[in-house]
């Protein structure tokens, strides 16, 4: 089986008894929602990170960013017809936004668009392991 770790800076809005989330086109996590965000590239802050990603994926500029919280997950999954190990390691911000204006087409990338979600209906098996410890690290689910 093959181990592979995976860095990624995600931010968390929750608004009127919603969540911004998107829905996942490709990767570990196919299929279920996560939080917007993204890898690190090379030479960037975390928060620039978080700021980039939040552009291409929902749209809408982050007004205000705090740090949640850093943590960790194994998802076993098959990626290119072969068994692999993620490390996922997550540092999630709660973010606070500039408009709630979402675009909510895909980002050609690996989102299939992004969408504010009832907390009422988000569950362990739609949610990427990430955003479910953080929606639980805020009571939210």
């Amino acid at each position: 089986m093959v181990q592979a770790r995976h860095l990624g800076v995600y931010g968390l809005v929750v608004e009127d008894d919603k969540v911004l989330l998107v829905k996942k086109a490709r990767g570990a996590y196919t299929g279920k929602y996560d939080l917007p965000g993204g890898s690190i590239e090379h030479g960037e802050r975390p928060i620039e990170t978080l700021k980039r990603e939040f552009m291409e994926e929902t749209g809408v500029e982050i007004k205000d960013a705090n740090l949640l919280l850093a943590d960790s997950v194994i998802v076993e999954w098959l990626h290119h017809d072969e068994e692999e190990s993620m490390h996922h390691i997550g540092i999630i911000y709660e973010v606070s936004l500039e408009n709630g204006i979402v675009k909510e087409d895909a980002d050609g990338l690996d989102s299939l668009g992004a969408l504010w979600y009832p907390l009422k209906d988000l569950t362990v098996d739609n949610l990427s392991p990430l955003a479910y410890i953080a929606l639980k690290e805020k009571g939210k689910i």
